[in-house]
């Protein structure tokens, strides 16, 4: 318990020591460039000057104050809107109207040193007194600044813990939109996010897939640099190099230019702020290259500073993101008159002129841009800074609980962390018509116009509008280009082409090269049966079964359908041999019919040889049967009529043959054996041989029927219409009954081949009998491996020559004879040793 009392006695004691601690700065104080006292007062931290010289450090004397140099125009224009718009509010009997705002300006002469410097003066003030206490109040009641991300970073990480808010116009890195970082952060401009994504957007409307990237080395490019990055990938478009460098980094701009110089990508995105860019157009100048299409962001895309007489050259034709321009009125006036009286403690009135000299020396280089205004136009960020004035205003307002005719609240106490929950609740209209609100990463919304470097009939440089941003909008809103107006890089009116490789056309698929970005890529054409019809296919389709590639394979067509037609020239050749062999066939007939009265003709039965011709002449027209387009009908008949017309064909030739053997044994004494195989006979065993082969072929015809066939299966790029033969086993039995009836055919013919006539017709089967199983035989590998429609053809070709076979070797003899031999048609020629009969 003792324990506890003594540590809550320490405890005050220290508290107490504390509050009665005096205040003391270290170092001599940092006063503001410009400033005015006021109820309330805004801080500011602006790059008025762009450089800074250093002192010399040499540690045996105090070092002497920072010169700054070379005024930074755009930076001290946004200082005097911000003077500007604290008047005009003082002046306003609606906003604040007993309350008057203060300022104070500090300069960081684009150093980040000076930058934190005055950062500590804004949050403890240049002077204390004795009677000040360390209280942890803010002098400044909100801070506006600074115009670069980087130096922003390190304004809003040192006021942050302090809760004092700060409003940026022009620092856009999305960095900062880390409310867990940043919680009293605000910007009157869009974070990058916004324009970093709309980067890609423009390139990936022009259909530009290869691209360079360069960014400045601090917050605001990197951050930048790596959204665009994420989404270009997202957009498919592939970046060649994305390389960087600081301001200061001379040797790395070389490499950088080096980079862009060997590259081959003719777009450049260039996230770069205005000094990195500056510095890189002096380089890409004293290298000539100028044929380069530049997409640039707001930091540079409308900086007049950048127009020099060589820089259309580089830049001419840039596109880019650019802050929209607000014409504020009356401010144009007030910079020339009211300004300098009220900013300035110096001016030229009635006295000792010393003494102006010496107050005014500090300001020399300013004073000399008292009747400069011809930029005043240009300055993109000057309503941003406007705007921020009167956020600070509306909050105050809000805050102080001000009426327009009873004024604000005296002695209310305005902590700035009351400011910051009073900003996030902000909503009001400026006189331009701009609604100004606030999200919840303490941002605007993103705005933008998009501009292009064009030159005027004149020769100047100007910003030309194309088209606009509004993340406000509807996705499919949002971005508007009109490109009719657009003028491209080296004056050209074509859009200027940027890929690693040509888009691959409908026909040819996409085939990433190894080891290189997506983008690049060759085009391979589709393999037969696929295609593809879009440009720049990753895939080639398959086509459907019976569909296949066109020529150009970009289109799936029918699949060419292949049958032996009448029409093609082996369809013809075909036809012609079996209307000839049908022709030489009536031809005999005729011949034989004219001399059915002699001795040749009427030896072995006459009626078989006309049954036989008869035969023949249907052997060769089923032939016929083959050819054509494949039908139902045409596929049952085709078979059908050739097995029975064979049948009956080597009927006849078996009948023929029994006959010889049967009138040998018919001359031995006794012998009465031809009774038993007279002319009816014959003609019976003719018809009960066919009628077996008809019997099969119904058969076949009722269990499985040939049938159209498309076969898919031999050829990938057509379609076989063929006859399938339903049932493999009747097909076998049809051929295999005609091979029975040739082979007995042969076997008796081949035993009556010896026998004493001087014509001796056995000899003449025989050998077509050889011939016709010969074809039969050798039909059978060639039909299984030949394709198509050369099966039929193989088919066709056996029927023809096994019918010519049969035609020349049993009827050219006699028809020499008749023809050629007449005086030995006679009976005793004929009849030799031995006598046959005629029947």
């Amino acid at each position: 318990m003792l324990v506890f009392l003594y540590t809550l006695l320490l405890f005050h004691h220290l508290h107490t020591k504390v509050e009665n601690t005096v205040c003391q700065l270290m170092g001599d104080p940092k006063y503001p460039l410009l400033s005015k006292e006021g109820d309330v007062t805004i801080g500011a931290v602006l790059s008025v000057h762009s450089k800074e010289t250093l002192p010399s450090f040499e540690f045996t004397q105090k070092p002497q104050r920072l010169f700054c140099s070379s005024v930074n125009l755009r930076d001290f224009r946004l200082a005097q809107i911000m003077i500007f718009a604290i008047e005009e509010i003082n002046r306003s009997d609606s906003l604040l109207p007993n309350v008057s705002i203060g300022y104070k300006i500090y300069d960081t002469c684009g150093s980040r040193l000076s930058s934190m410097s005055a950062t500590m003066a804004l949050m403890n003030g240049h002077v204390i007194t004795a009677e000040d206490r360390c209280n942890g109040q803010s002098p400044v009641h909100a801070i506006i600044g600074e115009t670069e991300s980087s130096t922003t970073v390190i304004l809003a990480r040192n006021t942050g813990p302090f809760k004092i808010p700060v409003i940026s116009p022009s620092a856009t890195c999305e960095c900062l939109s880390n409310r867990k970082h940043y919680p009293s952060f605000f910007r009157t401009i869009a974070s990058d996010y916004h324009q970093s994504r709309a980067l890609a957007q423009i390139v990936k409307h022009f259909g530009w897939s290869w691209v360079g990237a360069v960014n400045s080395d601090n917050d605001y490019g990197n951050n930048g640099m790596t959204i665009f990055l994420k989404a270009a990938q997202e957009e498919g478009i592939c970046v060649e190099y994305s390389v960087k460098f600081y301001r200061t980094e001379t040797e790395k701009l070389k490499k950088v230019v080096d980079t862009i110089k060997k590259g081959t990508a003719k777009v450049i995105v260039a996230f770069l702020s205005h000094f990195e860019m500056g510095n890189l157009l002096d380089e890409l100048s004293i290298e000539n290259i100028t044929d380069l299409q530049v997409i640039g962001v707001e930091a540079w895309i409308t900086a007049k500073s950048l127009i020099t007489p060589s820089s259309f050259r580089v830049l001419g034709g840039s596109l880019g993101f650019a802050v929209r321009k607000i014409n504020i009125e009356g401010f144009a006036d007030y910079i020339i008159k009211e300004f300098w009286d009220t900013a300035f403690s110096c001016s030229q009135k009635e006295g000792n002129s010393s003494q102006y000299a010496i107050n005014c020396s500090q300001f020399q280089d300013l004073l000399a841009l008292k009747n400069y205004k011809e930029d005043v136009l240009e300055q993109s960020y000057s309503s941003n800074v406007y705007k921020a004035v009167y956020a600070v205003a509306h909050s105050l307002h809000i805050m102080l609980n001000c009426k327009e005719r009873s004024g604000c609240e005296n002695g209310v106490t305005i902590p700035p962390h009351k400011v910051v929950e009073a900003l996030k609740n902000v909503h009001f209209t400026t006189k331009m018509g701009d609604y100004v609100w606030f999200d919840s990463t303490g941002a605007v919304v993103a705005q933008y116009e998009v501009v292009n470097w064009q030159q005027d009939s004149v020769g100047s440089v100007q910003f030309k509008p194309v088209g606009y941003y509004d993340a406000s909008l509807p996705p499919d809103q949002r971005f508007v280009l009109n490109t009719d107006n657009i003028i491209w890089a080296g004056r050209q009116l074509e859009k200027p082409n940027s890929v690693c490789s040509e888009s691959c056309p409908p026909g040819t698929r996409k085939a990433t090269q190894k080891g290189r970005p997506v983008c690049c890529y060759d085009c391979i054409p589709c393999a037969e049966g696929e295609i593809s019809n879009e440009t720049d296919s990753i895939n080639c389709k398959q086509c459907p079964g019976e569909y296949w590639s066109n020529a150009e394979k970009n289109n799936c067509v029918f699949k060419a359908i292949e049958f032996l037609s009448f029409t093609e020239v082996m369809g013809i050749v075909l036809v012609f041999f079996s209307l000839f062999g049908v022709g030489l066939t009536m031809l005999v007939a005729i011949l034989f019919y004219s001399k059915k009265d002699t001795p040749i003709v009427k030896a072995n039965n006459s009626e078989l040889s006309f049954l036989l011709l008869f035969s023949l002449t249907l052997c060769f027209l089923c032939s016929l049967t083959f050819i054509g387009r494949p039908t139902e009908w045409s596929c049952m008949l085709c078979h059908t009529v050739f097995g029975i017309t064979f049948v009956l064909c080597i009927s006849c030739v078996l009948g023929k043959t029994i006959v010889v053997l049967m009138a040998f044994k018919a001359t031995r004494p006794g012998s009465n054996v031809m009774k038993w195989f007279g002319p009816a006979q014959q003609r019976l065993s003719a018809l009960a041989f066919t009628v077996i082969q008809v019997l099969i072929c119904v058969l076949w015809l009722t269990l499985s029927p040939p049938l159209p066939h498309k076969n898919m299966n031999y050829y990938k790029e057509k379609i076989i219409l063929e006859c399938s033969l339903g049932s493999t086993i009747g097909f076998s039995a049809v051929l295999g009954y005609i091979g029975l009836l040739a082979v007995l055919c042969f076997i008796l013919a081949f035993l009556a081949h010896a026998l004493p006539d001087n014509f001796n017709e056995a000899k003449f089967i025989t050998f077509s009998m050889l011939i016709f199983c010969a074809v039969w035989i050798t039909f059978i590998p060639a039909y299984i491996s030949s394709p198509g429609k050369f099966t039929v053809a193989v088919e066709i070709f056996a029927i023809l020559a096994s019918s010519f076979g049969l035609l020349f070797c049993i009827f050219a003899p006699k028809c020499y004879i008749i023809l050629c031999k007449p005086e030995q048609n006679t009976k005793q020629h004929m009849m030799g040793k031995y006598q046959l009969k005629p029947y």
